[in-house]
């Protein structure tokens, strides 16, 4: 079964192991280290096969892939699981949500900015919107990255690997 450009046989094949990823002095990810190696990213988004890109995306690096529907549901999910990082879209229509608010991206940062244990978590921001009118405040409001749908997913795998290492770079001297 062909599947992302990569044959594959339908019988259980052995699986390559998998490295611990190793750090530089810097708190960066080494280029060949597995990166998604026991860590976790929730990605917040509307749209199903956006949620479904990513999971299959990011399954593929390593990553244990946590997906929401809404601002609400991704404060709770980000609570409960404690990813490492947060993708979030910024857009959200009207009815998304069952709060009552209307949750959007920088809503839903400022929630999570008001729990210890979610301020902390790395936010790459992503809008199917115009750059020129969001990636400004998302930097503002404390995202370490932007992109725009449709992403290049070589550079936003090269800001993860800078947002885990920022991460844990902050986690050793706290």
């Amino acid at each position: 079964m062909k599947l992302f450009g990569k044959w594959q046989n339908k019988e259980k094949e052995e699986q390559p192991v998998r490295q611990v990823p190793t750090f530089d002095s810097d708190g960066v990810p080494a280029p060949d280290a597995a990166i998604g190696q026991n860590r976790k990213i929730l990605v917040v988004d509307d749209d199903l096969v956006v949620l479904k890109a990513f999971q299959m995306k990011l399954g593929a690096q390593g990553f244990k892939v946590s997906t929401a529907t809404d601002g609400a549901t991704a404060v709770g999910v980000a609570r409960e699981e404690g990813p490492d990082l947060i993708v979030l879209d910024i857009n959200f229509p009207p009815d998304v949500g069952s709060s009552g608010m209307q949750w959007d991206g920088f809503n839903t940062m400022q929630w999570m900015q008001r729990f210890r244990e979610l301020g902390e978590i790395p936010v790459i921001i992503i809008t199917g919107g115009d750059p020129e009118e969001f990636k400004s405040r998302a930097l503002a409001a404390g995202a370490v990255a932007f992109f725009q749908k449709p992403i290049n997913h070589e550079e936003f795998l090269m800001a993860i690997r800078r947002a885990i290492g920022q991460a844990n770079t902050k986690a050793k001297t706290a």
